[in-house]
């Protein structure tokens, strides 16, 4: 199946940022202020359309989550293409309300889908420990724990959990997806302020899989549960009722990672296939 722009069509990407408090999510609800809905709306007015246009997003955020490195793409009429590119990030400011930002735009190369091209996205969770609670400058991005936690205990429960498994414990089952993901970095530091980050990358992520790994780790960082406890919940493929998935407020999408151009096409047609787990034993 072609994903390319119909005739007389550019695919055009977009790359932004949002702070995600006020919004219900990325995905555009009927009765919700989400930031699809915003974006779309606006990009619609600046360049006058006649009709609605359609955003492909990289990753769907959540409710509260925020994003610095979100990636999407919209396909637009050549011609409007043509006429308004060079004043479309500037129109896109004026119009755009304060919490989400349009910073680049561009035609995509061939073979582009923000989506499905893809290889990793990567996402920062932020965890204040001091007893005094969390700088108020910061309390809309950063989770506030009432206990001290220990990163070097984090990381050796995060390096249990790195590869390719069946991440059903962490997510929220959506029906005909897979929750088989490749988990390519978890780890944790102390930046000057206090605060304790988790940077997580993977090829995709389900839905609330970062928060439930950052509480299942958490756990192990001030000492409720032993280093091997997330990797034993991860082996059990069901969700535990010990494990809580944090709030959506210290979450933040990061960056997202695309391979050279030449490889885009392929990557979109490749990520399409349901993954399954190879079984032991078999060839």
């Amino acid at each position: 199946m072609s994903d390319d722009p119909a005739p007389g069509f550019v695919r055009v990407r977009l790359d932004l940022a949002y702070d995600g408090a006020d919004f219900s999510g990325w995905a555009k609800q009927r009765t919700r202020r989400t930031v699809q809905g915003e974006l779309e709306s606006a990009i619609a007015t600046v360049l006058r359309l006649p009709g609605p246009v359609e955003l492909t997003v990289a990753g769907r955020t959540d409710a509260g989550v925020h994003a610095r490195g979100q990636v999407a793409h919209v396909d637009l009429p050549e011609d409007v293409w043509a006429a308004e590119h060079d004043k479309l990030r500037r129109r896109l400011a004026g119009r755009l309300p304060w919490d989400v930002r349009v910073f680049g735009v561009r035609q995509a190369p061939a073979g582009f889908n923000a989506r499905f091209s893809a290889i990793w996205r990567r996402y920062a969770y932020r965890v204040g420990d001091h007893p005094g609670g969390v700088d108020p400058l910061l309390r809309g991005h950063v989770l506030w724990h009432d206990r001290p936690v220990d990163v070097g205990a984090m990381n050796e429960a995060a390096a249990l959990l790195l590869g390719e498994h069946d991440f059903a414990a962490y997510c929220k089952k959506r029906e005909g997806a897979t929750t088989i993901r490749t988990l390519l970095d978890v780890r944790w530091s102390r930046r000057d302020d206090g605060v304790a980050v988790a940077t997580v990358r993977a090829d995709a992520f389900c839905h609330n899989m970062v928060r439930a790994l950052v509480g299942a780790m958490i756990l192990v960082g001030d000492g409720h549960r032993p280093v091997p406890f997330p990797a034993e919940v991860l082996a059990g493929r069901v969700r535990h009722s010990a494990v809580n998935v944090v709030r959506p407020h210290g979450l933040t999408l990061e960056e997202v990672g695309y391979p050279p151009d030449a490889m885009l096409a392929a990557r979109n047609r490749e990520s399409r296939n349901l993954r399954t787990l190879p079984v032991p034993g078999c060839a």
